[in-house]
Order: C-alpha cells, then structure tokens, then sequence
C-alpha cells in the first residue's frame, strides 16, 4: 500500500505466515486488512502499519471497473510468469482516515503471477499505462529476461476490453533516479517524455509520472522501472525488512 498526498506519505508491504491468510470466494483477508467483492466493487480495507516509521495507515479503497480485460499474456517462452490487466479503466474512490486523504478519479489494476519468484525469470522491465481520450488503455511493457533474452509489447485496450498488440512507439531516455536506476519509456516518434514527479526510488525500483505522447494523444502515464538483479543483492536483501516488515 502506497499512498502519496500533501497531507501525508504513507507506505506498507508487511509479509504475514500463513495463519494470518484467509479466503472464500469473495473475501480475501490477510492479517487485519481484507479484500472482498461486493458484485460491484472491489472493495479494499487497510488497517496496517507504515515502514520505515511505524505510523498508522487505516481507509478504504473502492475500484469500480469500467473496463474488463479479456485477456492474459506470458511473459516469458515457457509461461512461468503471467501478467494480466484485470481492469484496464477503473473509477476508484479513496478514503483514509490516517492519513486524512479522500479523493476519486480513473483507476487501472492488474496482476502478476507465475511459478517461480520473479528475480529468477528476469534481469528487469519497464512498464507504463496511460488513459486515452476515447476510453481506451495503453500499456507499454518490456525488459530483459535472466537468460538475456527480451520481451516487449504495446497495447491498446479498447471500452470492450479487447487489447490490441500494436507498433512499439519509439524509445526514449528518461533521467535516471538519485539511486542510479536506469528508466526507459516509449513515445511517438519525434517527441519526447517529461518526468512530472518520482514517486518511489528505492535501489532497484522506482515509480514515476510522465507527460508523453502516445498514438497521436498528449496524455499523464504512471511509469515504474524495476531491476530484479539489484533485488538479489545482498545489500539489498539486508535492508529490505526495513521496508518490508515480518509477522508472522
């Protein structure tokens, strides 16, 4: 859980054991905080604690697609890891108490699963999603596999959920992160792609806000860069239960 605001920044991925997991067909629950659909809605309550200070973050997240994806893609030759954009277009609506943070607009989500952990099947990937003009999604996404190999692809999600593989648009150079992350993007050709904020820049993943150009439309993408071979560091690995928190 991420979330970023002028009243306050709050972050926490707390890893729980198996007794703190519970599930039917519509509920997900994982320690104090659960995840259930309501025939409308994918409705999220948080109640957690925040790392690297341990300050509260209790609210509710409510998605309403308005989109739903119709399809899923492997990532990989063997299929080892798949991705798929569950609600390319989505109205989310937020309310937190601790932070007191409330807001609503366009939304996106989507997943990612596979049968071996993800620093095993890539070096790393570059990704980013855009709403268009007409309701459709545009998601770029593309990276090195571990065996060298690459992946990529560009889409376009129509209001009917169909994605489109299309043309890669051009690549472009972003500035790196004060971590020294490399991040790539995509644009039509002849123009460029401004960064408007980062978000997140830890050693081996960033997550960021452009202002780009792509398929003939000025839109606001979200953008993340992720490097699977900083994350097997030992340095890395050190420090990541700092931010990423035990209880089991």
């Amino acid at each position: 859980m991420a979330l970023y605001g002028a009243r306050g920044k709050r972050w926490t991925m707390t890893e729980r054991g198996k007794a703190a997991l519970w599930r039917d067909r519509t509920n997900l629950k994982i320690g104090p905080s659960q995840i259930r659909w309501d025939g409308n809605a994918l409705v999220i309550d948080v109640d957690e604690v925040g790392a690297v200070l341990p300050l509260p973050v209790r609210g509710r997240i409510r998605l309403i697609p308005e989109v739903l994806g119709q399809r899923r893609f492997r990532l990989d030759p063997q299929g080892r890891h798949v991705w798929e954009p569950l609600a390319p277009r989505a109205r989310v609506e937020v309310s937190f108490a601790q932070p007191d943070i409330s807001w609503a607009g366009q939304g996106y989500l989507d997943a990612n699963h596979g049968s071996e952990p993800l620093e095993d099947g890539f070096a790393d990937w570059q990704w980013s999603r855009a709403h268009l003009a007409n309701g459709e999604t545009a998601v770029i996404y593309e990276g090195r596999l571990a065996d060298g190999g690459g992946f990529g692809m560009a889409l376009r999600i129509g209001r009917d959920g169909n994605a489109e593989v299309v043309e890669m648009p051009a690549p472009v150079q972003l500035g790196s992160t004060l971590w020294r992350m490399d991040r790539l993007t995509r644009a039509d050709a002849g123009h460029e792609a401004r960064l408007r904020a980062t978000w997140e820049d830890t050693p081996f993943y960033s997550r960021s806000t452009l202002s780009t150009r792509m398929f003939g439309e000025d839109v606001t993408a979200v953008h993340e860069s992720l490097s699977l071979h900083r994350l097997r560091s030992p340095v890395v690995q050190w420090m990541l239960p700092w931010r990423m928190p035990r209880r089991l």
